[in-house]
């Protein structure tokens, strides 16, 4: 009986190990796995998404700020190109939202390209209402989904 306990034990132990991030310096810490100028690098160290007001494709104050950041990293990452994708919430027709969703992705590379970055870099697209980023249908779901997203391509 207490062999077989034991060899939980050791078994539930060994998955444990394995589940733990292999890779690690020498002091110890962990690796950071982020690839410098990948999508993850994008999203975690810079922000990959501006959001508007309601039926507004004026980049916001904040929108500004993010879209800087993403305008000095895309000096850095020279070889990156990137699409700019629209969207909006569930409000509206679809026809209304596709125009909407275009209109803010092409602020957010307008602005990119006034800060520097080359408009060959850049493409855009809207989904409109196709691919919310938050399900529901009040304030704080919609306002999540009234974006533009950067995507490195």
């Amino acid at each position: 009986m207490n062999i077989k306990i034991l060899g939980a034990f050791a078994a539930v132990a060994l998955l444990a190990a394995c589940a733990q991030q292999a890779d690690t310096t020498a002091g110890g810490g962990k690796v950071n796995s982020i690839v410098p100028g990948s999508q993850e690098d994008l999203v975690a160290n810079v922000g990959d998404r501006v959001f508007y007001d309601f039926n507004k494709s004026v980049v916001r104050a904040d929108g500004k700020a993010t879209l800087d950041k993403q305008a000095a990293w895309l000096k850095q990452y020279a070889s990156n190109n990137v699409q700019i994708a629209g969207n909006c919430d569930e409000r509206g027709t679809t026809e209304y939202n596709l125009a909407l969703g275009q209109r803010r992705a092409n602020a957010a590379a307008s602005y990119l390209k006034a800060k520097g970055v080359a408009a060959a870099r850049m493409t855009t697209i809207s989904y409109g209402k196709d691919r919310p980023t938050a399900m529901g249908s009040n304030e704080q779901a919609w306002a999540q989904n009234r974006n533009a997203t950067t995507s490195v391509r």
